[in-house]
């Protein structure tokens, strides 16, 4: 057992304006929990002045510990970055933005005593936005229904975990660092249990409709061949329903003289065909390039500097 009973992990991007905030009420949460603890603050090449500020907060409290990285990497490669450096025989991973609410983890921690190895919060009321709560559903209905997973659009990364856990999600090597998949995907004693989920105070969410598009995209095509299957299944049923068009087509000339008008159905089956062709070498395009990707082996983040770490 480490020195240090409970971790936080939070990816900073766009919300320096929060960080005082969230540091002050994580410190009396975790108080409450135990004295040993460690507040790690990943600066994904946050746009504002988040990297002074977790500068100034780790000053002041050795607790405190900063990553900044070089650029931003993206949220879950953040997270990547901060787990890889935690100690804590518990950790926590959530957001920034405190719509994840530090006295929260209470309800997670003694949830944990019932002998589970994984609680996450389930927002029963989002506090987001209308197009934001439908490309959410959106994206899990799609993501769960081409990967066979069974992932809650209620619940995201706010969870505790723990250390063997996040063990486990570091024997991880894909490109695609996609959080909540990993978690879900490797099993463990889950509980889930309801959070209140807190409107956003400050600055505005990132994941706007075409970025939660191109991540249920990426995300499908790294963990998921489904889509291939799909394509094979809908081919063979084409060619199935154009044979016995085919043979009605001969029934009606032979038997009853009905002539086939020829140059409306051939270009109609003719951009239909060459839709679909084209829509499927996309598919097949997006996987060559997805292990091209996995190739080339780069590091999931690079660090800039580091501060109490």
């Amino acid at each position: 057992m480490s020195s240090i009973h409970i971790s936080v992990v939070t990816p900073v991007y766009g919300c320096a304006a929060s960080l005082e905030q969230l540091y002050e009420r994580l410190v009396k949460t975790l108080t409450k929990i135990n004295e040993t603890f460690e507040i790690i603050m990943v600066n994904d090449g946050s746009p504002d002045d988040a990297w002074e500020k977790i500068q100034k907060l780790a000053a002041n409290d050795n607790r405190v510990k900063g990553i900044r990285l070089s650029r931003n990497f993206g949220q879950h490669h953040a997270i990547s970055a901060g787990l890889d450096n935690v100690f804590g025989d518990w950790v926590v991973v959530m957001d920034c933005d405190l719509q994840d609410q530090p006295e929260e983890i209470l309800k997670l921690y003694e949830k944990t005593a019932e002998g589970y190895d994984i609680v996450v919060g389930q927002r029963e009321e989002r506090q987001d936005g209308f197009l934001k709560r439908m490309g959410s559903a959106l994206f899990h209905k799609l993501f769960n229904y081409l990967t066979d997973q069974k992932n809650d659009a209620r619940v995201a990364n706010f969870g505790i975990y723990a250390n063997y856990v996040i063990e486990s999600y570091k024997q991880f090597k894909e490109q695609n660092r996609f959080f909540p998949f990993f978690i879900n995907w490797m099993g463990y004693n889950r509980a889930e249990i309801p959070i209140i989920h807190a409107e956003r105070s400050t600055g505005k969410s990132h994941y706007s409709l075409e970025k939660l598009f191109d991540l249920a995209i990426d995300t499908i095509v790294s963990y998921s061949n489904k889509p291939l299957r799909l394509s094979i299944k809908i081919g063979f049923v084409i060619s199935v329903f154009s044979m016995l068009y085919a043979v009605w087509l001969i029934v009606q000339y032979f038997m009853y003289g009905i002539p086939v008008e020829g140059w409306t159905s051939v270009m109609v089956s003719l951009f239909f065909m060459g839709g679909l062709i084209l829509a499927n070498l996309g598919i097949l395009g997006l996987y060559i390039g997805r292990v091209f990707e996995e190739t080339k082996k780069r590091p999931f983040y690079i660090i800039q500097e580091k501060v109490n770490c």
